[in-house]
């Protein structure tokens, strides 16, 4: 159970980070040997480009889990503290319900993409892969939307 409390509190934290350092050694590389060699790999753009969507995604779930995501709250403020409560969960519901259309839906393009064989230009990976980063990050939103709502309900 450890394991899983610590993936729990540490996936998308571990992923963002190890990524990042990725992009950045990637990055790097690609400016010194186009600098001082006149050599680039052609596939170091497409790939920071690709690791940077699933970032974004991914980004947006632990935004989700720290609470971190800008709010407008004037509507809440109105309310008394029952009130705010139920309007969180509303909020919360809402919430759960875009990122489930969303998941279906570029689950559905996914599919489509990899169904059509398109590749990517530099790197001849299939497409899908890119586009999975909605599908992962809208996903993981979800699991961790329902723990909010979760902790709402309970308090």
């Amino acid at each position: 159970m450890k394991v899983l409390k610590w993936l729990d509190e540490n996936l998308e934290t571990y992923f963002l980070i190890g990524t990042l350092v990725f992009m950045v050694v990637i990055i790097s590389l690609q400016v010194f040997l186009r600098t001082f060699f006149d050599f680039s790999f052609t596939w170091a753009e497409e790939i920071a480009r690709y690791v940077m969507l699933y970032q974004i995604w991914i980004g947006a779930s632990l935004a989700v889990k720290e609470d971190a995501h800008l709010r407008i709250t004037t509507f809440r403020d109105k309310y008394s503290k029952k009130g705010k409560m139920n309007f969180e969960i509303f909020i919360i519901v809402l919430w759960t319900v875009f990122a489930g259309f969303m998941t279906i839906k570029s689950g559905q393009l996914v599919k489509i993409l990899f169904n059509r064989g398109q590749v990517s230009p530099a790197m001849q990976i299939p497409m899908g892969y890119a586009y999975a980063s909605v599908t992962v990050g809208c996903g993981l939103m979800i699991f961790r939307l329902l723990q909010k709502l979760y902790h709402e309900v309970k308090n």
